[in-house]
């Protein structure tokens, strides 16, 4: 066919195309709409294409010739077509999207240092456009050797005397410009090496060029020693890169990759990082990058309520954290105030009303929501740790002694009521002779805001997020406020309660009072545990349960006419001190757990044995510096790592390490993680820091790690989590 037939064709072609796709869409030009990259191999030109959508080029109208006499060309490998038929050329196969040719050459004489290399096509355009037939000379750079070096590895790994390809030739990364903004990625794969798809991440360092998602196609599936069934490319990989741009004139771009693969032999190369240059060509528009297509990051839960607070509306605000308040209310942070507010009713003798005993309950968990509140408004203003300014060990004693003071007054060591003085002048402000004592329970329930501070919650977290971010101390202290109220919601119930179905007189008000005096105890012994060693702890919870299990008449003798109240208190009370014999048992053989007192006795054939509760073992880090150095070494082996922010005073931080850590699918989840633990217990400079770099308000908060050493966002874990559910989401948080 003649050059002026083909021009005759390409107008035909024209004007059977649509009239509406002339109109809305301008037809690229050739050099624009298929492009290719030249390289040698050292014995083979290959020609990486790279077609725009819409556009497909004929397997069969492609050629390449040479132009130096001293390079004969062979025969070309080409990949198999995609089948097409059209009106033109009949039944055709075609080429979309990206593929490469391999293009083998022999040298007669000297080796030259380049080639004049020839590439004909011809393709045509999904709108109805076919191009004439198209010729392009480029020149080549040749490699001076045409023999491909190998790694010999000597011993490595049992290998040997084997030969594997240098890293650099058995996975060769080019970057192809599209246009002003997007490039393609491309990986050259040899034959028997595979690469991880999980392994590839691209970054730049240029602060005028923010990069899209990496758009990676599917790989297969494929089981090896190393990582276990991955997905991995055994093909070259063709992968899109949406660019967004602050000018949009033409620049010099460097693209930072990162890789890892292996060969079908037996060897896995480190992951490799390599700078590769390209020349960008100018941009028609600057690209915003939150219109760049991303694949959807999780956002943790602490994130969607803080979205929530930002954007909500004010009620939903309210009434979400109030809910959630109301399920912490059944949390071991926020029961404690029961034996608080039950004592308090209790002072009050024998005439409390339900209505009486609602009001107490009332102005206590006012007292607590307000303070809780401020409180949290303050920290979130100043950027301080609200844990660990009411976690120091002095305020935990002190409030401690303070409870034991209060238990006193159950047990009948002196008497609980506010001077006399006080009370007449409140009464002759407000003409009640009880105000004192709400206002008493107002003064308790700020105290027991402190109470609440032990345990850090996604909801808490929010909130303070967002007043330390954003600076809207209205909607987040509205959130801090609602929630504290949900935490003492029930406490409205048992306040009522208490005042209808505590008895009005007898013996029966010594045994109850004695029995709140016993929860006081307990609640000191609870506070104290922040700080005290775990058996220490365990031997005072079993001090408290046999005190109780005597209380009970555990040890009394009975009579033929003893009551059933009286029997039934001797069979609780004597279970009771074998409980607390058992609980010191476990502290004097270094338990600390009361819900298994005995679990470090193996009971075997060889007699008693102590064994020692199969614990993960943390590498402590104190500073930023020791976090990075850390990452990047487990990211240069291919491992996970996890972060684990922990405090000696921190209850949840010992639930997670007594339930959760040591479970056996946690543990095998794990295997390969590198398991870090900053100890922010002294709350010093470098904890702040090390706080500060990850937004973190308190611990337990637990932070994961990819191994391409990247924060995993959105997975973070803030709380106390259960084992199954701990399990899951790891697998959700490494998995790529």
């Amino acid at each position: 066919m003649t050059p002026t037939q083909y021009l005759l064709l390409l107008l035909l072609t024209i004007s059977l195309s649509s009239p509406a796709h002339a109109q809305d869409e301008e037809p690229l030009r050739p050099e624009d709409a298929y492009r290719y990259v030249l390289s040698d191999t050292g014995t083979a030109i290959e020609v990486d294409w790279a077609i725009e959508d819409g556009y497909y080029l004929y397997r069969n109208k492609l050629g390449f010739e040479s132009k130096t006499t001293s390079v004969v060309l062979g025969e070309p490998r080409l990949p198999e077509g995609l089948p097409h038929e059209d009106e033109f050329f009949g039944k055709q196969q075609i080429y979309r999207e990206h593929f490469y040719v391999n293009v083998p050459y022999t040298i007669t004489g000297d080796r030259p240092e380049s080639i004049e290399f020839v590439v004909k096509s011809q393709g045509c355009a999904d709108l109805g456009l076919c191009y004439p037939p198209q010729t392009w000379t480029e020149t080549v750079q040749l490699r001076q050797t045409a023999t491909k070096p190998k790694l010999d590895l000597g011993g490595f790994g049992g290998l040997g005397g084997s030969e594997f390809l240098p890293v650099d030739e058995a996975f060769e990364p080019i970057v192809i410009p599209v246009d002003g903004n997007t490039v393609d990625v491309t990986w050259r794969i040899a034959p028997g090496y595979y690469l991880y798809k999980d392994k590839i991440s691209v970054k730049t360092l240029a602060n005028n060029v923010q990069l899209g998602q990496l758009d990676l196609p599917k790989g297969k599936l494929k089981f090896d020693e190393f990582f276990g069934e991955s997905e991995v490319y055994v093909e070259d990989v063709f992968a899109r890169l949406p660019l967004a741009r602050a000018t949009p004139e033409a620049m010099e771009l460097e693209l930072e990759l990162t890789y890892q693969g292996c060969a079908e032999g037996g060897l896995c190369y480190p992951p490799t990082t390599r700078v590769i240059a390209t020349s960008l060509p100018a941009a028609s528009a600057v690209t915003d990058l939150s219109s760049l297509p991303r694949r959807a990051e999780p956002i943790s839960e602490q994130g969607k309520l803080a979205q929530l607070i930002i954007d909500g509306s004010l009620w939903a605000v309210v009434a979400t954290f109030f809910g959630l308040g109301l399920l912490l209310a059944f949390t071991p942070c926020v029961l404690p105030m029961i034996p608080i507010l039950t004592s308090i009713i209790a002072g009050e003798g024998d005439k409390t009303s339900p209505m009486r005993g609602f009001t107490l309950a009332f102005s206590y968990v006012m007292g607590m929501a307000l303070i809780y509140t401020a409180a949290g408004i303050a920290a979130a203003a100043a950027g301080a740790q609200l844990q660990a300014t009411f976690n120091q060990p002095w305020v935990l004693i002190l409030f401690s002694g303070f409870f034991v003071l209060l238990a006193l007054a159950m047990f009948g060591g002196y008497d609980l009521q506010m001077p006399s003085s006080i009370q007449s002048r409140l009464a002759a402000v407000s003409g009640n002779q009880k105000s004192g004592t709400t206002i008493g329970a107002f003064v308790m329930g700020a105290l027991s805001a402190l109470i609440v501070t032990a345990c850090v919650a996604p909801a808490l977290i929010a909130a303070l997020t967002v007043m330390a971010q954003t600076g809207d101390m209205v909607r987040g202290g509205a959130a801090l406020f609602a929630m504290s109220l949900g935490m003492g919601a029930p406490l409205l119930l048992v306040g009522a309660a208490q005042g209808h179905l505590l008895p009005k007189a007898g013996g029966w008000m010594v045994a109850v009072k004695s029995a709140f005096g016993f929860m006081l105890l307990g609640l000191a012994i609870w506070m104290l545990s922040r700080i005290l060693p775990g058996n220490v702890t365990l031997a005072l919870w079993a001090l408290l349960v046999f005190m109780s299990g005597v209380f009970l008449g555990g040890l009394t003798s009975l009579g033929p006419d003893s009551s059933g109240a009286q029997k039934l208190g001797k069979g609780f009370g004597f279970l009771a001190i074998i409980y607390g014999l058992l609980l010191l048992l476990g502290s004097l053989t270094g338990g600390s757990n009361p819900l298994k007192p005995l679990s470090s006795l193996n009971f075997g054939g060889t007699g008693i044995t102590v064994t020692e509760q199969q614990h993960i073992k943390f590498q402590r880090i104190k500073t930023v510096d020791d976090l990075d150095r850390e990452i990047a070494a487990a990211a240069s082996q291919g491992k996970t790592a996890m972060l684990d922010f922990y405090a000696d005073w921190c209850v949840s931080c010992k639930e997670m390490e007594e339930y959760t850590f040591t479970d056996a699918g946690v543990q095998a989840a794990l295997a390969n993680t590198v398991l870090l633990q900053a100890d922010v217990t002294a709350n010093d400079e470098a904890d702040q820091a090390l706080l500060q770099r990850f937004g973190v308000f308190g611990p337990p908060t637990i932070i994961f790690f990819g191994t391409d050493g990247q924060q995993r966002h959105g997975y973070e874990v803030v709380g106390y989590m259960k084992a199954m559910d701990f399990t899951d989401h790891l697998q959700q948080a490494f998995d790529r």
